[in-house]
């Protein structure tokens, strides 16, 4: 069972160099900016970052970022740098099982801050939110095999890696193995 009141769509996450929040539509021309300025790296990995994302695939994300979090099945957060404002990219929760009490983690970090420790720390931040406010016994962190990239987030936030699975995700119209890395409240410590 959940312990969150997922309807509150006002909390902000304790970091001291990031500030994560759930997306705003206020956020559309930052997540655009963004969005264009990765998609050589995050695109690569994520489809949906592709030259063509528009005004409308924001306010589309957005809105389903606050519509999945309202009913307790995505819990999506935009990071920002905490002195210049800028977006960073995203992390969160999706696929939140409540019988089994696990979900998914998942991020992206725009490609001016990579390789700097955002996401690491914004998955962290995420995972504790989980755990303490959600009530979560496990997330899973799945990423393409070749990620090296979200697989050192994965490492860094202390996941360990159990195993490749055969056709775990659906992308570009075909399945693909996965590396699945399993994360428990004490692997933050």
């Amino acid at each position: 069972m959940l312990t969150y009141e997922t309807r509150d769509i006002s909390i902000e996450l304790p970091d001291a160099r990031l500030r994560l929040r759930p997306w705003q539509e206020a956020d559309i021309g930052q997540l655009l900016e963004a969005v264009h300025e990765s998609v050589d790296s995050v695109g690569r990995w994520l489809p949906w970052c592709h030259t063509g994302y528009g005004h409308d695939d924001a306010v589309e994300w957005i809105a389903s970022c606050r519509a999945g979090w309202l009913v307790g099945k995505h819990f999506a957060f935009a990071l920002f740098d905490v002195d210049s404002g800028q977006l960073l990219g995203s992390a969160g929760l999706s696929q939140v099982d409540p019988l089994h009490r696990r979900a998914n983690l998942g991020y992206w970090v725009r490609q001016s801050r990579q390789r700097r420790g955002v996401g690491a720390a914004a998955a962290r931040a995420v995972a504790r939110f989980g755990f303490e406010q959600l009530g979560l016994l496990r997330i899973e962190i799945v990423v393409l095999p070749h990620n090296r990239a979200s697989r050192t987030v994965a490492e860094k936030t202390g996941a360990a890696f159990e195993a490749i699975a055969r056709n775990r995700i659906w992308m570009r119209n075909s399945a693909h193995d996965a590396a699945v890395y399993g994360l428990l409240a004490r692997d933050l410590a």
